[in-house]
C-alpha cells in the first residue's frame, strides 16, 4: 500500500542524528546519562561512506569516538541502552545534566572528526535499471537498520505512509515526489530477521539528484525515531 507524499530538498547540510545513552537497558529517558550526536558521510550519489559519532557526558564534555558508533550497532548490551530521539529531546537532556543549551549543528560537527570509514564499492546492479518514460535515471537504495521494532510502532509507520481510508495490513510502504522526480519505498525484514531495511526506488527526471539526499534522510529519520538505529545506505543501481 502506498501514499502520495510531496518531499522537498533541504537547504545545505542534512540534519544530524541524536541519541540518548540510558543508565540501564530500556530505562526511562529521564535517566539518560549521555547524549550522542552522529552524521553519516555520503558519496556524491548519496550512499554512505562513513559515520561520525560524538558523545557528551557531564564529566568529560564532548569527545569524538568512532568506537561509540560501532558499539551502538554491533554490541547488543550497548544498543539496549540507546534511545533514538529528536534534537529537542537531546537538548532537554543536555540541559538537565548541566550542559546548558545544546550547541548548534555547525558547532557539533566540529566534534565529529574521528570517523568510521566504510568500505568503498561500486553500486550493485540488481533488477531492472531502465528508467521509465520521462526520467533519465533509475536508482535503488537500501537503508539498513538494527534493533527491535515493536508491533505498534510498525503499525504506526504503515499508517503514516498509507493513504487515508485505505485498509491496513502489510509492511510499511509509500511513494512520493519532488518536482518531477519520483520515489517509492518499502520496509522489510532481511538477514533472516536480524535486521531491517527500507528499499527506496528513485526515478530521476530532473538534471541533478539534489532531491535524493533529503528523501533518504527523511525516510531514515522516520524509522530511526520509531526506535531503530541506521547502519548504512547502500546503492544497488
Amino acid at each position: 500500500m502506498t501514499v502520495e507524499t510531496r518531499v522537498s530538498p533541504a537547504a545545505g547540510a542534512l540534519p544530524l542524528d541524536y541519541y540518548l545513552l540510558l543508565d540501564r537497558p530500556d530505562g526511562p529517558a529521564e535517566r539518560a546519562e549521555a547524549v550522542v550526536v552522529e552524521e553519516f558521510v555520503r558519496a556524491p550519489d548519496w550512499w554512505t561512506v562513513g559515520l561520525g559519532s560524538a558523545l557528551w557526558t557531564p564529566a568529560a564534555g564532548w569527545r569524538s569516538s568512532a568506537s561509540v558508533g560501532r558499539a551502538m550497532r554491533a554490541a547488543p548490551e550497548v544498543r539496549a541502552r540507546v534511545r533514538p530521539v529528536a534534537r529537542d529531546a537531546a537538548d532537554r537532556t543536555h540541559r538537565r545534566l548541566g550542559g546548558g543549551p545544546l550547541p548548534d549543528e555547525r558547532e557539533l560537527r566540529t566534534h565529529l572528526h574521528d570517523r568510521q570509514v566504510f568500505p568503498a564499492a561500486a553500486p550493485l546492479r540488481l533488477g531492472d535499471t531502465q528508467p521509465p518514460d520521462g526520467c533519465h535515471e533509475r536508482r535503488v537504495y537500501r537503508v539498513l537498520f538494527v534493533g527491535e521494532l515493536p508491533a505498534d510502532r510498525m503499525a504506526g509507520l504503515a499508517a503514516r505512509w498509507r493513504p487515508a481510508g485505505a485498509p491496513g495490513g502489510g509492511m510499511p510502504a509509500g511513494h512520493g515526489s519532488s518536482g518531477d522526480d519520483r520515489f517509492s519505498w518499502t520496509m522489510r525484514r532481511i538477514g533472516g530477521g536480524v535486521a531491517w531495511a527500507v528499499d527506496l526506488t528513485v526515478e530521476l527526471a530532473q538534471a541533478v539528484d539534489a532531491t535524493v539526499g533529503p528523501v533518504l534522510h527523511e525516510l531514515t529519520s522516520t524509522v530511526r525515531l520509531a526506535g531503530l538505529i541506521p547502519v548504512t545506505t547502500e546503492r544497488f543501481s
